[in-house]
């Protein structure tokens, strides 16, 4: 018997009986099991990216502002819903009004807190430019993987001579400089502290550290992480997954703007020798999370070479800078580290993931080295086909870098730089405006794109209480999504509202705004109570 169109052949089982497999679903060749690549992908691909495009407009007129309104439950409902309600199942029928993808597609543009809005201002979630995620479809459709040439050719090529474009705008040596595409700053401060780990560890018991453990080091010599007291929270958990332990970390106090305070540093540092402990790394940062602070990388520098520490900044968020000739000395000394993490998924507009680990000295990356006979083998490599393996922690990996080139080729260092110094005027704008008015208090000047403030109640003892609870209902009412964080130290009065302004479309008008509805949030959360 011919089998029908889509029907496999019959089979024949151990008894001689001819059995008919169940048919595959969807059945190959049918639009849902399309594939994107091949020469075929893209005619595929283009009824459902019309799809998707119809179905994100949709989502964010019937969004109508930042974020969507109402509470946790009444969305986690919502989406409950619309997800029972499209499943898919031999047999079972698209979802009522359309597709499983255009539907969830909506539904997700509806539900999501949409940074190209411009009263979303809480986070370092920037806004993706057009380009990259065009870029970045290409990435999706052809599926590359990093983790070997033969799945990769051209995007293992790109990658290198992208990393090596960093580098430089870095402060390093491109040909002695080395790197990898991470999927952020945590991956990328981990990596930093890995390598500094099996360095200088490795250096003072004269073992692999990667291969052999950790030394026991009893009661002296115990190894030590010295980071600000404003530094990123991956630290942390960096120690604790190298087996350092995160009571390893030392923070060191900050000053008010929330810089290193470089004389307690040194004093750590002397009391880590002194005790006979091992500074490991030193770890500053270049554009804290709150306020976009930067440490005094060349002070920094010089203590960690002093005391035969590995100096990593984390410049996820500050490494932006590095485009804009305004900002960029902020950042002098950042050559001189042995390690840095940058993240264009913050000021670089890439859609995530898109972070950058870079060290100076390739020859430090020595612990990192794989090898795996089904991915580079030697004999490859031998005959000119590189491998990026030994680079990573990961092994399947995609090709962020694309979507990075391609925007640094459309737009430049100088129009990605005139995008940093637009968002660096927003911040001044709205530092300004909350200077001028009577119930906001500013923290500080704006160092990058980011301030802190606070409402002022007028029982100033409910300060906490009142800016907590008016962004909770900016939230719930859909209006904006503030950002929330506590200065260092103990007791009441340390919370503080945040504003970080990655939209370079948005205007100085609007966040003004965005400013008087804080305002106007509080006195309705006063008269509540």
């Amino acid at each position: 018997m011919t089998p029908e169109p889509g029907e496999r052949a019959a089979a024949v089982d151990p008894t001689g009986r001819e059995t008919t497999p169940p048919k595959p679903w969807p059945a190959a060749g049918t639009r849902a099991a399309a594939l994107s690549g091949g020469t075929g992908g893209p005619r595929s691909l283009e009824p459902l990216v019309t799809t998707v495009l119809d179905a994100l407009a949709e989502g964010a007129r019937r969004r109508g502002g930042p974020i969507a309104a109402g509470r946790p439950e009444e969305i986690t409902a919502a989406v409950a819903a619309v997800f029972a309600e499209v499943s898919a199942g031999p047999g079972a029928p698209a979802g009522a009004g359309g597709s499983a993808l255009e539907r969830l597609t909506e539904l997700l543009a509806r539900g999501s807190a949409d940074p190209a809005e411009a009263s979303c201002a809480a986070h370092l979630h920037c806004p993706p430019l057009a380009v990259a995620v065009a870029a970045d479809l290409a990435v999706s459709a052809l599926n590359p993987s990093q983790d070997s040439w033969d799945q990769a050719p051209a995007a293992t090529a790109l990658e290198t001579l992208l990393l090596q474009e960093l580098a430089g705008l870095v402060g390093y040596d491109p040909g002695r400089a080395a790197g990898v595409l991470t999927s952020g700053g945590t991956e990328s401060n981990l990596m930093g502290l890995m390598l500094a780990r099996d360095r200088i560890l490795g250096a003072a018991s004269g073992r692999r550290i990667e291969q052999t453990g950790l030394p026991a080091t009893g009661p002296g010599r115990r190894p030590r992480v010295l980071v600000s007291a404003a530094a990123h929270f991956s630290v942390q958990r960096a120690a604790a997954l190298l087996g350092l332990g995160e009571d390893a970390v030392l923070p060191v106090p900050v000053d008010r703007e929330l810089r290193m305070d470089t004389g307690a540093l040194a004093a750590a540092l002397d009391g880590c020798a002194g005790r006979g402990e091992l500074p490991v790394a030193v770890v500053a940062t270049a554009g804290t999370t709150d306020t976009g602070a930067i440490d005094p990388l060349r002070d920094c520098a010089a203590l960690a070479a002093e005391h035969g520490a590995w100096l990593h900044v984390d410049a996820a968020y500050g490494g932006g800078a590095l485009l804009s000739d305004r900002l960029a000395p902020l950042l002098d000394g950042l050559g001189l580290a042995d390690s840095v993490s940058l993240d264009w998924h913050k000021l670089g507009w890439q859609p995530a993931a898109a972070g950058i680990f870079l060290v100076r000295r390739s020859e430090t990356y020595a612990s990192l080295t794989r090898r795996a006979a089904y991915l580079n083998p030697p004999d490859d490599e031998e005959a000119g086909y590189p491998s990026l393996l030994g680079l990573s922690l990961r092994t399947t990996r995609r090709a962020d870098a694309f979507k990075i080139a391609v925007t640094l080729r459309t737009l430049g260092r100088e129009g990605l730089g005139r995008l940093v110094d637009a968002c660096h005027e927003l911040a001044l704008a709205g530092a300004r405006t909350v200077r001028d008015h009577p119930q906001l208090e500013l923290h500080g000047e704006p160092v990058l794109t980011a301030f802190l403030f606070r409402y002022l109640p007028a029982d100033g003892t409910r300060s906490d209480e009142i800016n907590a609870a008016l962004r909770r209902r900016l939230l719930r009412e859909g209006r904006a999504v503030v950002g929330r964080t506590e200065l260092p130290g103990e007791g009441p009065g340390r919370i503080r509202l945040k504003l970080t302004l990655l939209n370079p479309h948005t205007t100085a008008v609007e966040v003004e705004r965005l400013l008087h509805t804080v305002a106007a949030a509080g006195r309705t959360e006063e008269d509540a109570r």
